[in-house]
C-alpha cells in the first residue's frame, strides 16, 4: 500500500472516532496513551503510526484494528512505513456479530514486536504457518514451532518474536464484548 493511502486512511479513521466520541485531541490522548502531539501529527497525515501505537489507538478509542482499513482492498496486507520489520494482513476484517478479527503476521529480521494491553476481556490465539515464534505473556516466553498454537489473555502487555529469520503466523483476536466506534 502507498504510504500516502495508509496515511490519509488512518487519519480519516482516527478523525471520525473522535468526532463520533466528541473527543478533543487532549481527551484521545488520555483514552489511548499516544501522545496529543502524535495524535495530531497523525490526523494531520504528518507521521504514519507503528503498528503498536495503532493498537494503543484502537483499543483506547474501542474500536477494531481493522476498522482503520475497512474500507481499502488487503489482498497483500499492509506493511506499516514506520515497522518495515512486521507486515499484517487481514484474513477475517472485524466482524459485530462474533466479536473477532483475524490476521497473517511476518515478523523479519529477528524483529520483536511489543505489544500494550488490549481492553479487559481481550483474548489472543495464534498459530504458526512458517518459522519459529516466541510469545511473552505475563513475564514467561512461549516457544512455537509450525503447526503449534497458543491462547492467552491480551488484556496484559505480551510479545511477539521472530527466533527464526522470519515467522508467520496468524492472529484471532477476540473481544469480550463489540467495538462500538469502528462504524
Amino acid at each position: 500500500m502507498n504510504e500516502d493511502i495508509f496515511k490519509a486512511r488512518i487519519s480519516k479513521h482516527l478523525k471520525a472516532l473522535r468526532e463520533k466520541q466528541k473527543l478533543s485531541l487532549d481527551a484521545a490522548s488520555k483514552l489511548t496513551g499516544v501522545s496529543k502531539a502524535m495524535l495530531g501529527q497523525i490526523e494531520r497525515k504528518e507521521s504514519s503510526p507503528t503498528v503498536a501505537t495503532l493498537w494503543k489507538i484502537s483499543s483506547g478509542l474501542n474500536s477494531s484494528f481493522t476498522a482503520f482499513f475497512s474500507d481499502l482492498n488487503d489482498t497483500d496486507g499492509k506493511i506499516f512505513p514506520a515497522d518495515i520489520d512486521i507486515h499484517v494482513k487481514t484474513l477475517i476484517a472485524y466482524d459485530p456479530t462474533v466479536n473477532f478479527e483475524m490476521f497473517e503476521i511476518t515478523l523479519t529480521r529477528f524483529h520483536t514486536q511489543c505489544s500494550s494491553p488490549h481492553k479487559v476481556g481481550t483474548i489472543e490465539h495464534s498459530v504458526v504457518i512458517d518459522g519459529e515464534l516466541g510469545v511473552q505473556v505475563n513475564g514467561e516466553w512461549h516457544y512455537l514451532s509450525k503447526g503449534e498454537t497458543i491462547r492467552f489473555e491480551a488484556d496484559k502487555p505480551h510479545d511477539y518474536r521472530a527466533v527464526t529469520e522470519t515467522v508467520v503466523f496468524h492472529n484471532i483476536v477476540s473481544y469480550s464484548t463489540a467495538m462500538h466506534a469502528n462504524e
